[in-house]
């Protein structure tokens, strides 16, 4: 008999509405989690129901609950940085946090996952690559040969990397960008949507286009550092 573990999510906006339904289609393969709630810190979300999951309080709750798993299911274009702020201030040992694979992810057999990562449906990840702890990979991203995520990461839907590429702490890769092999994302750097990455993007900058180019400094990156 399989023991389902509580699982809260962290946030209750569209990308953790998106990871409760992951937690979900695993159980369904396999009973997994027993879904709590959604921990906010806006008072205004508090007791609303999200999808059939109710918002029980703010983030701190989490400190409380000691036998239930988190994972951190915040991040967007404007604040990727949520993730790192959030775990920083709960600081939850290792085995609190929550690892969640969509069934219909591809995930190689030598692909490591650290804990708090979340991969989603048509996830690909190929041999040898490395995702780090609290990584956002979103729907159809592909993630080649020797790709390493650093922790924070963040993959929008449908961004592929080529072999060798390694995005840097807290980065973020914008849907459909595409990303050349053996070049590198610098930390808490943003690469915007749709984008075509011909050149090692350094660490807190803004770069978009086709051949992507540097747009100006990240704002994210006082606030996430």
């Amino acid at each position: 008999m399989t023991t389902r573990r509580g699982l809260l999510v962290v946030g209750a906006g569209g990308f953790a509405r998106e990871v409760v339904q992951v937690a979900r289609a695993i159980n369904r393969v396999q009973p997994t989690f027993e879904l709590l709630g959604h921990l906010d810190d806006d008072p205004a979300t508090h007791g609303r129901d999200v999808d059939g999951l109710k918002v029980l309080g703010p983030v701190e709750l989490a400190q409380s609950v000691s036998d239930a798993l988190v994972v951190v299911a915040t991040g967007r274009p404007g604040d990727y940085g949520s993730r790192w702020r959030i775990s920083t201030r709960l600081q939850l040992p290792p085995e609190r946090w929550a690892t969640l694979i969509h069934p219909a992810a591809s995930i190689a057999e030598s692909v490591t996952v650290a804990e708090g990562s979340m991969l989603l449906a048509g996830v690909v990840a190929t041999g040898g690559s490395t995702v780090g702890r609290h990584v956002a990979v979103m729907p159809h991203c592909l993630i080649t040969h020797d790709v390493v995520l650093e922790d924070f990461a963040t993959l929008a839907g449908g961004a592929l990397l080529g072999g060798g590429v390694r995005v840097h702490r807290g980065a973020y890769v914008g849907s459909g960008a595409r990303v050349r092999e053996q070049l590198e994302i610098g930390a808490w750097s943003l690469v915007g949507m749709g984008s075509l990455v011909t050149r090692s993007v350094p660490a807190g900058e803004v770069w978009y286009g086709a051949p992507a180019r540097h747009q100006g400094a990240a704002a994210s990156v006082e606030a996430a550092i």
